[in-house]
């Protein structure tokens, strides 16, 4: 049996552990995966015949040493993972494995990029997987992140935005393992200590800082895959204490298109500087009679609030995208200087 697993590629072994894992499963692995691993995989079940139960078997125990493995390099140092992976493979293919792990765990974190320009960075990522993009843009500065997807390929751009949206917590030995891996084909200066988290706030953080028109594009990629995800970065994207951002123009603008009691019930939770900055964009009597509204609403449930706000939000992007409103520092190609 250890002859016939040897024999199996990756892409095939991929396939059984799949399969065995079920449709549901299956189906939440291939949406991490970039189009054209979804591509080999499927085909890949499609070609695989019955697999015998001890064939599965022993995939599935291999994946299991490997996984181990990994949590370990995290977890239990260098040398407990070396006896897991000898066990797995045996000695003579963990050794190469575990040399390298090694060598790479005894640099620094992903402090090499956070300096960097952005034309280096995306010279350093040319060709890279996305999953690896994804933990490089997740820990860069978002304005930085921000110039380098715009330099990339839109399709590229998404998939790593889609992985950097899905991604959680990574142990700070990989982000080793990725910059010593990296750092092999350029001498970026050392810089600032790296988070260590990705998720939608992250995504909404990079997007802030593109151009609408790309934001728009790739967000509407990242939809294509996960709706909600999409969704709750937009939601990220702009909050409602960002209205402050809207000079009086775009503030009066907003303003005709909300109800009166929408606004006063969204504003019970609001701070009273962006109370002021609302007000002071109405009339003396609007202003008196939205003060009058909110006082006499008395108690409200949070829920409400927030999908009072919620709703507003979706009006400002909504005139955003018509182009009826801008958003005070958020960068766009056809920027207009007086």
């Amino acid at each position: 049996m250890s002859a016939q697993l040897a024999s199996l590629s990756g892409p095939q072994k991929s396939a059984i552990l799949c399969m065995a894992l079920g449709t549901e499963l299956a189906a939440r692995v291939m949406q991490v995966l970039a189009p054209h691993e979804v591509e080999v995989l499927t085909r890949e079940i499609a070609a695989t015949p019955v697999v015998k139960a001890d064939l599965v078997e022993a995939v599935m125990r291999e994946y299991r040493e490997m996984a181990r493995a990994v949590e370990q390099v995290a977890r239990g140092g260098v040398d407990v993972a070396r006896e897991i992976l000898e066990q797995a493979l045996g000695p003579n293919r963990a050794r190469p494995v575990l040399e390298r792990i090694q060598e790479q765990l005894s640099e620094a974190g992903l402090t090499q990029l956070r300096r960097a320009a952005p034309d280096v960075l995306t010279s350093v990522l040319r060709g890279e997987h996305p999953q690896t993009i994804a933990l490089i843009l997740a820990h860069l500065d978002p304005r930085q992140a921000a110039a380098v997807i715009q330099a990339m390929d839109p399709e590229l751009a998404a998939d790593a935005l889609y992985r950097v949206g899905r991604m959680e917590k990574i142990s700070p030995e990989m982000l080793q393992l990725v910059e010593a891996g990296l750092g092999q084909r350029t001498d970026l200066s050392l810089a600032q200590e790296m988070t260590s988290t990705g998720g939608p706030a992250t995504v909404a953080k990079v997007l802030n800082f593109a151009p609408t028109s790309l934001e728009k594009a790739l967000l509407e990629q990242i939809a294509a895959r996960n709706a909600d995800l999409a969704q709750q970065i937009r939601n990220l994207m702009f909050t409602f204490e960002d209205l402050r951002l809207l000079d009086s123009r775009a503030m009066q603008r907003l303003l005709r298109e909300i109800d009166n009691k929408e606004l006063a019930l969204a504003l019970k939770a609001a701070s009273d500087e962006l109370k002021q900055h609302i007000m002071s964009n109405m009339s003396e009597r609007a202003a008196e009679t939205l003060r009058e509204e909110i006082e006499y609403m008395g108690p409200v449930r949070v829920r409400d609030v927030e999908a009072a706000h919620t709703r507003i939000i979706e009006t400002v992007r909504r005139l955003e995208e018509a182009g009826e409103l801008v958003i005070a520092g958020k960068a766009a190609e056809d920027d207009i200087i007086a």
